[in-house]
């Protein structure tokens, strides 16, 4: 009697951008048994969510769990709170500093959920779309950040203690380029229509090509050659 290899589970934060989506279609790629894990903590909006449930069902996650919080209570990022979000910036000015739109300690709590799950499950493997070059300046995408994240992970569980589970936090994109993102999601079979970046979408769900997600996200596009699928107010 042959017996079937259960396949490795794998948490993957989807937040149903661009890069998370991409990351999802990596650790699909590896043959691990998906297990997608989304946020509503209080953001702008809701297209994002409607972006991740649409990703999950294509890509055939096992199951997708979206997370009920709310960071509006403390604040503090132009993503749960009154501020206006950054439009129309250049590449220099994205990448000088933390702006406005890092929502503090998110990817922290992120990861700590995302913990919690894979420790339920048995899985010792997390995915996290970070990047560490086009990016906007965001502290908890570093590769430093994620290797003391992976590192107390081992103290702060029950499995980690028993030495059932040595857990390790993928970051497939950490250190590519948005167009290197793009294109390794092609050669995958992403459909990027399904996805959305945009922090500040138009009433009518259109992202707006301003602000610095989206401006990431053409030049990304721009520099791979290939065409965003998605529609833009500003078109």
């Amino acid at each position: 009697m042959i017996r079937m290899t259960a396949r490795k589970k794998a948490v993957i934060l989807l937040s149903g951008g661009l890069d998370s989506t991409t990351a999802l279609a990596i650790a699909q790629s590896a043959g691990y048994e998906l297990y997608a894990m989304s946020f509503r903590y209080g953001q702008r909006h809701s297209m994002e969510l409607e972006s991740a449930s649409r990703v999950a069902k294509a890509m055939g996650v096992e199951k997708h769990l979206t997370v009920d919080f709310d960071l509006r209570a403390i604040g503090g990022s132009a993503l749960t709170d009154q501020i206006e979000v950054p439009k129309e910036r250049g590449a220099e000015e994205i990448a000088s500093g933390i702006p406005v739109t890092y929502v503090p300690a998110r990817n922290t709590i992120f990861l700590s959920f995302a913990l919690a799950w894979a420790e339920v499950l048995g899985a010792q493997d997390i995915f996290i779309g970070v990047n560490a070059l086009d990016y906007s300046g965001y502290p908890d995408c570093r590769p430093e950040y994620i290797e003391a994240f992976e590192k107390m992970a081992g103290l702060a569980t029950k499995a980690g203690v028993e030495g059932r589970m040595r857990l390790k936090i993928h970051t497939p994109l950490i250190a590519m380029t948005k167009a290197e993102i793009i294109k390794t999601g092609f050669q995958l079979g992403v459909d990027y229509s399904l996805t959305h970046s945009c922090y500040d979408p138009a009433v009518e769900g259109l992202a707006c090509g301003k602000c610095d997600s989206c401006r990431l996200r053409l030049k990304g596009f721009a520099e791979a050659g290939v065409r965003d699928p998605l529609r833009y107010a500003a078109e």
